[in-house]
This record gives structure tokens, sequence and C-alpha cells, in this order.
């Protein structure tokens, strides 16, 4: 059955089998991308490896960068891409751009191993929510398993959080609700129905079947196996095909969304995806060429189709399709995850310019709103991806940060005011560290109104001892 869901573009398109695998590209890091392309490539004949150098994407292939992307070297070393004649002057205190800063070490290089407990906290750091609301979601993402859902009672998760905290049911279920709203859409139900509610909640109030395939969820789905799709209409009193319109919509649905963030394999390696270059006094982006392997329709058997007999042509056929699906899906994981970069390249330049002391308050909320996306589309888009700049190769998500009032009326997000604190600790008099309270006061005088129990948390999220710890002798 067909299903609507709101696509990059603000278009609306059907929730058939190649969106859904549009949607699993998205969350793909490189390397995972790399693997399924070549198990693609291997069993469909009718994809093949696009061994051309010119980048043309004539016959359908997946895009590796576009026109406005700095010009790469037939040389394979993932080095080699940035070309001279562009402007890599960097007013930061790094002067200019050094390639040999991004290679670094081979350790430096191994992608961070992100699970589903990560990338949850993530967001939950990005929340507004309170930090008594955090450490309750935080204690909930905790208890999680590895599919996603939430298996512990309320109770049990209210006992975890004493004694510092002393939180009913009721409250807990409130952050939990917020939790619900995080990516991967439907994570930490605590039934099958919540987490396919949770995943009907985001399509389109036009989407077929929509109303009905929600009833079903929160009741009688556990009854299907047994009851099958006529059994089910006959219990509910509605018309046969109403009934398999709406459970056609809860099969396309994902029963298991934890599955979606799996962690990388260890030893793997950072490979970006987007090249930012700043030319001509604008940061610009592109895809980079060697993000993902590119594939093309195999002409010799698409030919062939019309030649050989009614059953070989069916199969032939079908895999076209798969393989044209595979292509359209790969075209829109690039076009998204540019937009999305481009759009934090746009309100980040102060972050390229001068590090992390510039970075700005930005949540997946505010990005998803300017480009007209969901944000469970954002955080799958941003998930595992790296981008190369004149800095150094950087995770998306390095991007976005909470952030706090300041007293000037703006804003000042959570990566800055710790760059400020590593600035204060490292300029500091050895023989008499600065406290935390000293620091607080500090930051307040540079308009950054933070409590002294802010400021030991962000020391220790640093990594940084307290300042007793730190007395050294000159």
């Amino acid at each position: 059955m067909k299903t609507r869901l709101q696509t990059s573009l603000g278009q609306q398109l059907v929730l058939t089998p190649q969106l859904q695998q549009a949607i699993k590209l998205l969350q793909m890091s490189t390397t995972e991308l790399e693997l399924e392309i070549a198990q693609a490539v291997e069993s469909n004949p009718l994809l093949d490896w696009d061994d051309s150098s010119d980048g043309d994407d004539a016959s359908g292939g997946a895009p590796g960068a576009d026109s406005d992307a700095p010009p790469e070297p037939a040389a394979s070393s993932s080095d080699d891409w940035a070309p001279a004649e562009l402007d890599w002057n960097n007013p930061g205190s790094s002067g200019s751009f050094d390639d040999d800063e991004d290679t670094g070490s081979a350790a430096e290089r191994v992608a961070e191993v992100e699970t589903l407990a990560d990338h949850l906290l993530w967001q939950l750091h990005l929340s507004h929510l309170s930090m008594r609301d955090r450490s309750i979601g935080a204690a909930l993402i905790d208890a999680l398993e590895e599919d996603g859902y939430l298996r512990e009672p309320l109770a049990t998760i209210a006992e975890t959080l004493l004694p510092a905290i002393h939180a009913g049911e009721d409250e807990i279920l409130t952050v939990l609700h917020q939790v619900q709203r995080f990516d991967p859409v439907g994570v930490a139900a605590r039934s099958l129905g919540e987490c396919l509610q949770l995943q009907i909640d985001v399509l389109p109030a036009d989407t077929p079947g929509l109303a009905l395939a929600r009833q079903v969820a929160a009741g009688p789905l556990e009854r299907l196996p047994r009851s099958g799709v006529a059994g089910l209409a006959q219990e509910l009193k509605r018309p046969l095909a109403e009934v398999e319109t709406a459970v056609a919509l809860l099969r396309s649905l994902d029963p298991r969304p934890g599955t979606q963030i799996a962690p990388l394999a260890q030893d793997t390696y950072v490979v970006p995806d987007v090249v930012v270059w700043r030319q001509n006094g604008l940061w610009r982006a592109a895809l980079a060429a060697h993000a993902g392997p590119r594939v093309v329709i195999h002409r010799g058997y698409e030919q062939m189709i019309r030649r050989c007999g009614e059953a070989d042509a069916g199969y032939l056929r079908a895999q076209l399709q798969e393989a044209r699906w595979l292509l359209k899906g790969l075209q829109a994981r690039g076009e998204t995850l540019l937009r999305v970069v481009r759009s934090l390249i746009q309100q980040q330049a102060g972050f390229l310019e001068f590090g992390e002391q510039a970075l700005r308050p930005l949540t997946l909320r505010e990005v998803a709103a300017e480009l007209g996306l969901h944000e469970s589309t954002v955080s799958r888009a941003i998930a595992r991806k790296h981008v190369r700049t004149p800095r150094g190769t950087l995770p998306l998500r390095a991007f976005f940060a909470s952030g706090i009032d300041t007293e000037g009326g703006g804003e000042a997000s959570s990566t800055a005011i710790q760059a400020m604190i590593r600035r204060l600790i490292d300029d500091e008099n050895p023989r008499k560290p600065l406290s935390d309270a000293k620091l607080a006061d500090l930051l307040k005088t540079s308009g950054i109104p933070v409590a002294r129990r802010t400021v030991a948390k962000y020391r220790e999220a640093m990594n940084i001892s307290a300042s007793h710890e730190r007395v050294r002798i000159a």
C-alpha cells in the first residue's frame, strides 16, 4: 500500500520500498554506504561500477561532486583534493591551512564509535530541557535495549535516579515523551503498538489509512496475527479494503527502530562526505568525489531486455527497477546532505573562521525549520558524517551546540563556553589554579552568567582536573 512522506524537496512521495531504501541510505556512514553498494552491484546484474573520470551523471550515476566542488586530481590519495588555486587563508590562530594537519596519525582518523545511546544523548543535550529533566532523560536512554525499546518499568527508572533526584512516574513519563520525539522515530517505545504510533504521528495527515492504522496500533494490533486482516475488519466493523490499507501502512513502518543506529566496526577510518572551502570570501561546500562509490546502469543488460524471452525480460526489468531506485536514493542522499551542510556553514561561519569559541547555539529543530525538513531527517543526514574543512576533518555533529542566555541578550553555545574555560585554565598561574567559582566569575565578566556547578560540569566533560589537583610547582 502506498503512503506519503515529505521529501527533502518539500514534495510528497509514496512511502514505498524504494523510499524506505532512500531513508536507509541517508543515515549510513560512507563506509556503510560503500558496503551497501558493493553488495548491490554483486547481486544486481543491471548495476555496474562507473570507471569514468569525467564525472558525467547522464547515465544516472550516484553524485560524487557538483559544479561548485574543487577539482579532484586523478591520484587516489584522500589528501590530494585541496587545489592550490583556492583561497585557503584562515584568519584564525593557525594562520594558513596545512594539508598535513588533516591527515594526522592513524589513531586520529579512526571513526568515533557511535551507539544508539550516544546518538540519543547528543540530541538530549541539544534539547531545551532543564538539567533535572536531562538527568531523567539520560536514565531513560541508559535503560533502552539495543532495538530501542524501553522495557524497564518507570518505577525502576525512578529508583535508579535516587538519591540525587526524587521523581514520580508522571514526571518521568513526561520526559519519556520528549525522548520519544528523538531520532530514530519510534525509539523509547514500551510496546510495538506505541512504537508504530510514534512513527504514524510524523506522517502527513492525508496519508491513506492513517487514522485507522493508529486505531489498530493502539489496540487490535496484537490480535492481527491470529485473526488476520479479514477478522480484524469484522472486529472493527470496517470495509476490508480500508483495513488492508491501514495494515499495509503499519507493515511499512520499522518495528525495531533502535537497530538503525548500529555501531561501526572497530578501526573504521573517517572518510569525509563533504568538502568545505572558502573562495572569494565565501564558504562553499560540495560532495567529496571519494565519499561514495559511483555506480551506473549496465547498458548491455538493459539493451538485452528487448531481445530476450519474456521470463528473462521480466527478471531483468525487475532488476532494472531496483537499480534505478538505488541510484535515485543515492542522489536524494547527496542532495539532502549537501543542503544540510550548506545551511550549517552559513550559520556557523564564525566557527569555521575562529574555532569553537565562535560556535553559536544551533539545534536540529532550527536547521530542520530552515530547510523544511523533519528533525529526524536532519539527524539522519548528519549521523556519522564528516566534513573536510581548513580546520581538519570534523564530524557534522560538531556544528551543533546547546546554548545559554548571555547578559547581552544573546546566546553562547556550551561548546564555546567550554573553549573559554579551557583557555582560562591554560593561561592560569600553575601555582594558584583557578577554582570553579573563580572561573564562573571570569566568565560572568565576559557576559556569560554561568553557575559554579555548570563550570564544574563543563570542566569534567573536558577531563580537566579540579583546581587542587592542577597545582604545579614552577
